[in-house]
């Protein structure tokens, strides 16, 4: 089953007014308009806070249709739901916020994406909805912002890439993050000190957040040990330091599942990581031994009740981050380094012109929205997807031309 193209509006922006979602409708506004060729609308459960964010817009934004409904409203999102092809939801942390939508889009067939970083919530919904959604035709995918779209659709360029010119993928894989700059907002900090928190009350879920392929089908397993920086490495690649790179948690287990939703076309025994270079010579090292410490310090802190609300403090709150002014003053820089079973070595980059985490967020959960609406084969099985196993080609010439992203290649030998 597929939902049908006469429901009233293509796309439904679900937490128009939390931070990213103010940024998201900014964009598609600007990008799409109102009562034109895209049949687009806003939702939350303050009516005041949408007119406010409506009468901020641009002229003819008036025009913008509203939707109310509270994310533990079921008939309100059900409701919803009927009305559209697809819904963005931007309303996290979504352990504590996300189900009811999901569980909504699943029973009306009506397809769905995020910006979801939370491993352990992933598989509870694969968990919970996959085979209904399977039956009802619902598309959902989770992570399209920068986790997880630069390193999901980084990994599918270099390995198309590789296929055209090696004749084969590449059997081993890692992104290094060259340069990153911008912002944290109160909704990633808050989602992030979640995961610490029931990480620490259960160990079944520590556990599974370091297995690799905790979000794969069952089936889907390598013999191979996956590698994973914890410390200061030197990268004989690019002669620089690493260190781990925070957001690799999400994005190693993402790119996975997009192997096992492609039927392994990476290969079986395919590796992945992720780490942040820190620059060269002592300098570079010290850098990296510094990030070490801050990460351990933030989870540790964040796991434990007695010195969560000092973290709390001294961290941006739920509607907070970088100005307009920081966000276009972004960018960021990825390095992805491919070898082939016998030896060939490709390197690819994917840039973004934004800050990473709320400008080029925004545009890629906005086309990836519209990669639903407009692009996907009327015929495409409902499931949990990944960006890269269900958006792939028309979500990347949306990228490249609309969202301020570049995929090239840099290097082969």
């Amino acid at each position: 089953m597929t939902k049908p193209t006469d429901t009233t509006y293509d796309l439904v922006v679900f937490g128009a007014t939390s931070f990213v979602g103010q940024i998201l409708t900014q964009y598609l506004f600007d990008s799409y308009g109102v009562a034109g060729e895209v049949k687009w609308a806003i939702a939350g459960r303050s009516e005041s806070k949408l007119s406010e964010l409506k009468s901020g817009l641009g002229s003819n934004a008036g025009e913008l249709p509203v939707i109310l409904a509270d994310a533990t409203d079921d008939r309100a999102l059900k409701a919803m739901c009927e009305q559209t092809r697809v819904v963005i939801s931007t309303v996290g942390p979504y352990a504590l916020y996300g189900e009811p939508l999901v569980k909504a889009c699943v029973e009306t067939g009506t397809d769905y994406c995020d910006l979801t970083g939370e491993v352990q919530w992933i598989r509870r919904m694969v968990d919970r909805y996959e085979d209904q959604a399977k039956k009802s035709g619902a598309r959902i995918v989770h992570c399209c912002g920068f986790d997880s779209i630069p390193s999901d659709m980084g990994v599918w360029f270099l390995q198309q890439q590789a296929e055209k010119t090696f004749g084969e993928p590449c059997l081993d894989v890692r992104m290094r993050v060259k340069v990153v700059k911008g912002g944290l907002s109160g909704g990633t900090v808050a989602s992030m000190m979640n995961v610490a928190k029931e990480a620490a009350a259960d160990p079944k879920l520590r556990k599974e957040l370091a297995n690799p392929f905790s979000i794969c089908p069952p089936e889907h397993r390598s013999t191979v040990r996956q590698p994973s920086l914890k410390g200061a490495e030197f990268d004989k690649t690019f002669n620089v330091w690493l260190a781990p790179f925070v957001m690799g948690a999400i994005n190693t287990r993402i790119v996975h599942r997009s192997n096992a939703m492609q039927s392994a076309r990476y290969g079986k025994e395919f590796t992945y990581d992720e780490a942040m270079m820190t620059g060269s010579g002592t300098k570079g090292r010290l850098t990296a031994y510094g990030i070490i410490a801050a990460l351990a310090g933030f989870f540790t802190a964040s796991a434990i009740k007695p010195s969560r609300w000092l973290v709390e403090k001294f961290v941006p709150q739920p509607g907070e981050g970088p100005t307009p002014e920081a966000q276009k003053a972004g960018f960021y820089d990825l390095r992805f380094v491919g070898r082939t079973q016998d030896g060939k070595t490709m390197i690819t980059k994917v840039t973004g012109d934004a800050d990473p985490g709320y400008g080029s967020t925004s545009k890629m959960l906005g086309e990836a929205g519209m990669c639903l609406a407009f692009d996907i084969p009327a015929d495409q099985a409902g499931g949990f997807w990944t960006p890269a196993s269900v958006l792939n080609d028309k979500l990347l010439e949306r990228l490249t031309s609309k969202a301020g992203l570049t995929f090239e290649v840099v290097e082969t030998r």
